[in-house]
């Protein structure tokens, strides 16, 4: 049985397959009958002890479309709330028949825990363990950039990425700097050095605290949110002097190629790491990312339930 877990758990190849079915996935979805009959009584357990919306309802509308029965378990009104352990709620979701397993715990290696403690027999998709990976966030926007940088087809030698923000706390950054660069792409990343984490240096990419100079050269840019939630300390004076040096604008975006495109994992602080300027720019594909986020969730439910099951059948 595989788990999508992190990106590590993914070579180049399968990563590519996983675009390329989610090519195939989005064109089910323009069309006039938009369900598949691929995973028709089979069980997909949402589990979000965090709160989420594009996440949960793009798995959500994902499975559905591919015919799968989907029960939605959230921390707020569940055993969560009181208490439950992990093994314990994970015991319930395997009495309750689940074949699948999407979840997303503040709490960082939660989805491994739960895919190697054998506590269930179905697969485990990670959508987000506190500050460490979140995979499918990381595909979906490989997925978007080789849309409309490579015309859909093949990795992403050459392309140029900046990820701008707060990389310390976010799970979004580590699975896309370990997604972009395995696919070829050249990855920058731009923050204050309060929101650069240690480890950082030892990753595949260039670090840059001068937004300005890094501009000229992107051909994608992901904007990160200020995870304030998760901060415990000053990590920069204001605001307002974080978002004059490392917010995006119409003045930065005119220092931009033009056919750059403008991203956002969201939900957006508008005004602080990104204006609604920008953020409803030409440039912005954040609403497409959405879009393309039930695609590629989709593709990855086929892959790891179908796919699993007609490789262990061979």
């Amino acid at each position: 049985m595989r788990h999508l877990l992190s990106i590590n758990d993914i070579d180049k190849d399968f990563a590519i397959t996983i675009l390329d079915t989610a090519h195939e996935m989005a064109r089910v979805s323009e069309g006039a009958v938009k369900k598949l009959p691929t995973l028709r009584g089979k069980t997909v357990v949402n589990l979000f002890a965090e709160d989420s919306t594009r996440t949960r309802i793009s798995f959500e509308a994902a499975a559905k479309r591919l015919s799968a029965d989907v029960i939605n378990f959230t921390a707020k009104g569940s055993s969560i709330s009181k208490g439950e352990s992990l093994k314990d709620t994970a015991q319930t979701l395997q009495a309750l028949g689940a074949d699948a397993v999407v979840i997303r715990h503040p709490a960082s290696g939660a989805a491994h825990q739960l895919a190697r403690g054998k506590w269930i027999s179905g697969t485990v998709i990670n959508a987000g363990d506190g500050t460490h990976e979140h995979p499918s966030q990381a595909l979906l926007d490989a997925f978007t950039i080789r849309k409309h940088l490579r015309g859909g087809k093949g990795d992403l030698s050459g392309v140029e990425v900046a990820i701008v923000g707060d990389i310390l706390h976010s799970r979004v950054a580590r699975s896309n700097v370990l997604l972009l660069t395995k696919l070829g792409a050249k990855v920058t990343l731009v923050a204050p050095p309060t929101l650069i984490p240690p480890q950082a240096q030892a990753w595949p990419v260039t670090i840059s605290y001068d937004f300005n100079s890094v501009l000229p050269h992107m051909d994608a840019i992901i904007m990160l949110r200020i995870q304030q939630e998760r901060m415990s300390d000053l990590y920069f004076p204001s605001e307002r002097e974080y978002s004059s040096l490392f917010g995006i604008d119409t003045e930065r975006l005119a220092l931009t190629k033009p056919h750059s495109i403008l991203m956002h994992p969201g939900p957006m602080n508008r005004g602080l790491e990104i204006s609604a300027e920008a953020a409803d720019s030409p440039q912005s594909v954040v609403v497409e990312q959405v879009a393309n986020g039930v695609s590629i969730r989709m593709a990855i439910l086929y892959l790891f339930i179908a796919g699993s099951q007609e490789s262990s059948n061979e």
